[in-house]
């Protein structure tokens, strides 16, 4: 196999709890990760040598900045590959949006090369290469609906809250994940997730509950300096959504739908060049 096609999905988070700052610098986290339908399309192409990385938005860094260049040095170096790759990322996924488009590319390019090479690695060993990479890359790995702790990198299957009908919202602007954590201040948190009644909910499929009860500590910060997520948060409500919240550090919105005509309702009415909506689904 000298070739291989991966869909790269992106994330929304059901909740999202900071527990406490650590020494190391990283936030202790408590959270729900859920895989959506969105995804970016990665092309690996074995090649003689070198680690080419190619992305179809030029906004999107090539080479090595990106962060599946390093995601496949890591795991080439590890495992002496010495052949090289050209690597294509057909982009979907809103970038720096809180949908972990970047993790999942990484996410992609590991599961790509473990094919490829034959390495033959399980999913709790490429976990750990992603790990030294990114804290998203190992949910980005797994997929599905998880329990994240730790920095997001101790993973527990929840069961799964797939084919739910979801509305993406993101306004035009770009929020950094590094200032949403360095602004965050654990003391001002008032309203924290129930993430045991949430995972309960999930279980029984309780949407209605769900949606209602999704909290992201992170909006403290990034909606004081961004107004317009709380704007499209409420709009999204208006037009039908059960809940609405927005994913990882924003700026990206989404709400729950409880079916694809209400779904498709909201985003035919909330589209229009404004800003970047997508109709999508759980995973």
């Amino acid at each position: 196999m000298n070739s291989i096609c991966l869909k790269a999905n992106a994330k929304i988070n059901l909740s999202l709890d900071i527990l406490a700052k650590r020494e190391d610098g990283y936030h202790e986290v408590k959270m729900i990760m859920q895989s959506i339908a969105l995804h970016d399309d990665v092309i690996i192409d074995v090649i003689d040598e070198g680690i080419n990385v190619l992305c179809d938005k030029h906004w999107v860094p090539s080479g090595a900045n990106n962060i599946a260049y390093k995601a496949a040095k890591v795991l080439m170096d590890k495992y002496h590959i010495k052949k090289g790759l050209n690597i294509k990322i057909v982009k979907k996924i809103p970038v720096a949006a809180g949908l972990a488009g970047g993790s999942a590319d990484a996410a992609a390019v590991i599961k790509g090369i473990n094919k490829l090479f034959s390495i033959n690695l399980s999913d709790e060993e490429l976990m750990q290469t992603g790990k030294q990479v990114g804290a998203d890359i190992p949910f980005c790995i797994k997929g599905g609906t998880m329990l994240a702790q730790g920095i997001g990198e101790v993973l527990s299957p929840i069961k799964p809250f797939s084919n739910v009908h979801i509305v993406l919202v993101k306004p035009k602007i770009s929020v950094s994940t590094a200032w949403v954590y360095s602004n965050l201040e654990l003391k001002k948190i008032i309203k924290r997730p129930d993430t045991n009644l949430l995972i309960e909910a999930i279980g029984n499929k309780d949407k209605k509950y769900i949606a209602e009860n999704m909290v992201n500590v992170l909006e403290t910060v990034t909606i004081e300096k961004y107004g317009i997520i709380e704007e499209i948060k409420k709009e999204l409500v208006e037009l039908g959504a059960l809940g609405s919240m927005m994913s990882g550090s924003g700026p990206t919105v989404f709400g729950i739908f409880e079916n694809y005509k209400k779904a498709h309702n909201a985003y035919n009415a909330i589209k229009g060049g404004k800003w970047e909506c997508f109709i999508t689904e759980t995973e």
